[in-house]
């Protein structure tokens, strides 16, 4: 068995989208039987900065092109997360212990139309606008601190 406190965290970056209306967008994850939501989000490739990769995911996972959105604040620091000890060694090659994650927050400018999750890597089979309170609720629970984290660090452009 490995131990994780031997491995480093992922480098990543996320990305909270806000409606009009002051919803979260959310993705219900394609990878796995469990209901497990959660924002746009994923890995900083080599020479990447942080920003640029959110907003590459965000492309990635909703098809919502960067013209579409508009930054609203940067959180402060770096959030991280530990993988259930089950996913260790099974998940990402087994490189990582978990993720290190920096946080934007963004006003989405577009229609939900723009919005497309049936990408060429398709990461979600649902996605929802929701209140930003009801977020923590939807996220697997080993994130869970972590997303309250990043709702604490936006609260004051929250509603």
């Amino acid at each position: 068995m490995i131990d994780p406190t031997t491995l480093p965290y992922r480098p990543c970056a996320g990305l909270m989208l806000l409606n009009r209306a002051g919803q979260v967008f959310v993705g219900q994850r394609i990878d796995t039987t469990v209901e497990a939501w959660q924002m746009p989000q994923g890995g900083i490739d080599d020479g990447e900065d942080a920003e640029t990769a959110a907003l590459r995911e965000l492309g990635e996972e909703t098809g919502v092109a960067p013209d579409k959105v508009e930054l609203i604040a940067v959180a402060p620091g770096e959030f991280y997360y530990d993988l259930p000890p089950d996913l260790v060694g099974k998940v990402w090659k087994g490189k990582w212990r978990g993720q290190r994650q920096r946080w934007f927050l963004y006003r989405f400018l577009g229609r939900d139309d723009d919005i497309d999750i049936a990408t060429a890597h398709q990461e979600f089979r649902a996605w929802r606008w929701i209140d930003p309170a009801d977020l923590p609720a939807l996220i697997v629970p080993f994130k869970r601190a972590l997303y309250e984290e990043v709702l604490a660090a936006f609260s004051e452009h929250l509603g």
